[in-house]
């Protein structure tokens, strides 16, 4: 499988198939494709259908078999960047809920637990994550623009709410409350930080949906009671 990701942070991925090869994605993921390829929806499972569902996915997935070469796009479905991770069996990643767009390979997708619930409750990275294991390639959609980290052993790096996009499943998340009544009053960042300790790589996304939609919801006309 060829692919080219195009579009600026408006992105579509073109994959380039040839025959035999197959493609995963979300439901609703395919933006268009040749008729060289069919499509056949899955659910693989109860299991990994409400383990989907508990991440933000829908519950059924979508394959795409190409029964002659042809092309298939997977468009993004919020303003950002698609980026093109490759899984080996000794380098499993953790992403955000709602981050999966496509898949070819070998590429098993489960719910990742944090081992600490204050991460999930406060981190703003959510307490059910997504691991993505196996050996293949995995593309995941990225809030704004992506910016990559590799934390050493016994580094780390401190985050906003919601910053966080991926990071190898050798990191690990902790929460740490803002220090300073006056920081926690005054300096509008909330209660808490994320902080991934290495070592590991990481990426982290520069417009976390959460933030653009309370961003535009400010400036969006609110019914007034009579």
């Amino acid at each position: 499988m060829r692919y080219e990701i195009k579009g600026g942070n408006l992105p579509v991925v073109l994959c380039q198939l040839e025959a035999g090869e197959e493609m995963r994605c979300e439901g609703g993921s395919m933006a268009w494709m040749d008729d060289e390829i069919e499509m056949h929806t899955e659910g693989g499972g109860l299991g990994k259908m409400f383990g989907r569902a508990f991440t933000g996915e829908k519950m059924f997935q979508n394959r795409y078999v190409a029964r002659k070469p042809g092309e298939i796009a997977f468009a993004s479905s919020f303003p950002g960047s698609i980026k093109a991770i490759e899984i080996t069996p000794d380098r499993p990643i953790i992403a955000q809920k709602g981050a999966f767009l496509a898949s070819c390979g070998n590429v098993d997708v489960s719910v990742f637990f944090q081992r600490k619930l204050g991460g999930g409750l406060f981190g703003g990275e959510g307490f059910l994550l997504q691991k993505f294991s196996g050996s293949g390639l995995v593309f995941l959609e990225i809030d704004g623009s992506a910016v990559e980290y590799d934390i050493p052993a016994g580094d780390c790096k401190i985050l906003d709410t919601g910053y966080l996009a991926v990071m190898d499943a050798t990191c690990s998340i902790d929460i740490q409350r803002i220090k300073g009544a006056k920081n926690v009053l005054f300096g509008g960042e909330g209660l808490f930080n994320t902080v991934v300790r290495g070592p590991g790589h990481i990426i982290v996304q520069s417009m976390p949906i959460s933030n653009t939609a309370a961003a535009l919801y400010g400036h969006m006309p609110h019914p007034t009671a009579n």
